[in-house]
């Protein structure tokens, strides 16, 4: 046998092995989540905050949760949006010099690189050096942090990507190299824009480790940022954890909410996507 067809058919085996292992788990996850999820859930823990024996098998819901980290998502989203368009915007040929742009894109992928938990420990550093207690703004920091490299540098590369021919076009009518980057770049971006904010914003209602240190806890959904603040992933942490039996069947319930929510916010970027995309030019 040919050494070249040889070749090609040990990676076909090798790529076909591995789509395998990685739909395997994640049908696996689902599963699990959806089965034993689902049989815990009751119109009470969507409605409901904790009562004060939630965590020993009294009853009450998780209603605190779940609006508290829909508030920390979009918080930290929408902080992270506007500091991220401003940087991809930056980073394009037209403003920032290409050694510049070099240096900024690497340490964004440092950054989004860096694990969560160190996030939290360094917001939680700068909140007792300012004298802050734990509360739904030091989260909402926190996840603006984690989300910024992720939403740059998608802005970054769905920006690049928009024809230098446009740019030029709006020049020649008397645009700006400011006029452009704001009215028309963007327009052309904006299916990379819709998916890189979406994107953060799952990423940002699914990680736990960084609100243990700046949240803190509470049976009751925060009326202010200064209040402390609950959220599901944090929730389903102290769930599991619990040697109850009747709790910790609450915990698959709680990441059945949250995987809900994930696989929402993850179709509605692709359908976004795809529509937007239909009117851009190519």
């Amino acid at each position: 046998m040919d050494k070249r067809k040889l070749e090609e058919k040990i990676f076909k085996v090798i790529m076909v092995v591995s789509l395998c292992i990685v739909m395997g788990a994640l049908f696996s996850i689902l599963g699990i989540i959806f089965v034993k999820g689902a049989s815990s859930l009751s119109v009470g823990m969507v409605t409901q905050t904790p009562t004060g024996g939630y965590y020993l098998g009294g009853g009450g819901g998780i209603l605190n949760a779940i609006v508290g980290s829909l508030y920390l998502a979009a918080g930290g989203t929408l902080l992270a949006f506007f500091i991220s368009l401003g940087v991809a915007l930056y980073l394009q040929k037209e403003f920032a010099p290409a050694k510049v742009s070099h240096t900024i894109r690497f340490m964004l992928d440092v950054m989004w690189g860096i694990p969560p938990v160190v996030y939290g420990v360094f917001c939680f550093i700068i909140m007792i050096f300012l004298g802050i207690g734990t509360s739904l703004l030091g989260g909402i920091i926190a996840l603006t942090l984690i989300e910024i490299p992720i939403m740059t540098r998608m802005m970054d590369e769905s920006i690049s990507n928009v024809p230098l021919e446009l740019k030029e076009a709006s020049y020649s009518l008397g645009s700006t190299k400011l006029d452009a980057a704001l009215y028309i770049t963007p327009r052309q971006a904006l299916p990379g824009i819709i998916s890189g904010v979406l994107i953060a914003f799952g990423r940002a209602v699914g990680t736990a480790a960084p609100l243990l240190y700046t949240t803190g806890t509470s049976n009751h959904i925060p009326s202010s940022l200064f209040d402390s603040a609950h959220s599901l992933p944090v929730m389903i942490f102290e769930l599991t954890t619990s040697p109850i039996p009747e709790v910790r069947d609450r915990a698959y319930a709680a990441a059945f909410i949250l995987l809900s929510i994930v696989l929402v916010v993850n179709l509605i970027s692709r359908k976004l996507t795809k529509r937007v995309g239909a009117y851009v030019i190519r």
